[in-house]
């Protein structure tokens, strides 16, 4: 998947500047200068009446990983999308389209991250009885990684992403069609909990 190109093809719908500003963000939370923009009384009461998000993002529940803070976004921003280890579900799936169909968000952030408890859970074989259906999109990122011969937590984050985002594909009409028609680019990011920053991942 050539970013740059997709990014350029579709930069008249505004996803470039998104995404440009997303990551910016991101560079001020990561330097400790967060400007906390857009979480005022103002802003909250002029989102009373519906909400135009510039951005839809999968991450994972991890309480250390909120993505409005990682990217220092305010309220009305992003549409957040969140389930332990990132994984897909059918909501899951339904809420992006939700996103991009009805909300008319351009981007979608797909954001795994450093350290995670699921991840190294599933690594470890553990949890599979209390967690089925992470457990399973899990190992089959693990699986990927292993046949790459790669054993490192981090190597499976990111595989994790790139499978998320060809199964989200291929799931996803409304996506597929938004993608084919150059009106929604989607982001593979990995957050790192050491340095704040996001990885940009291109598959």
């Amino acid at each position: 998947m050539d970013t740059t190109q997709i990014i350029t093809s579709i930069d008249q719908f505004g996803a470039n500047s998104i995404w440009s500003q997303m990551l910016e963000g991101n560079r001020r939370f990561a330097a400790g200068k967060s400007e906390h923009a857009g979480q005022d009384i103002a802003t909250r009461e002029g989102l009373r009446s519906g909400q135009r998000p510039l951005a839809a993002v999968l991450s994972c529940s991890d309480s250390r990983v909120p993505p409005e803070i990682v990217f220092d976004m305010g309220l009305g921003d992003l549409f957040c999308v969140r389930t332990a280890g990132a994984v897909l579900g059918s909501t899951v799936v339904e809420s992006l389209e939700y996103a991009v169909e009805h909300l008319g968000v351009k981007v979608v952030a797909i954001m795994s991250h450093e350290n995670c408890g699921a991840v190294q859970a599933a690594m470890e074989g553990g949890h599979d009885a209390d967690l089925p259906h992470i457990m399973r999109e899990l190992d089959s990122a693990i699986e990927l990684a292993r046949d790459a011969e790669l054993d490192d937590p981090a190597d499976v984050e990111r595989i994790l992403v790139a499978r998320t985002i060809e199964r989200l594909v291929d799931s996803s009409e409304v996506i597929r069609r938004h993608v084919a028609d150059d009106s929604l680019y989607i982001a593979g990011a990995r957050y790192s909990m050491e340095t704040g920053r996001v990885e940009v991942l291109s598959f």
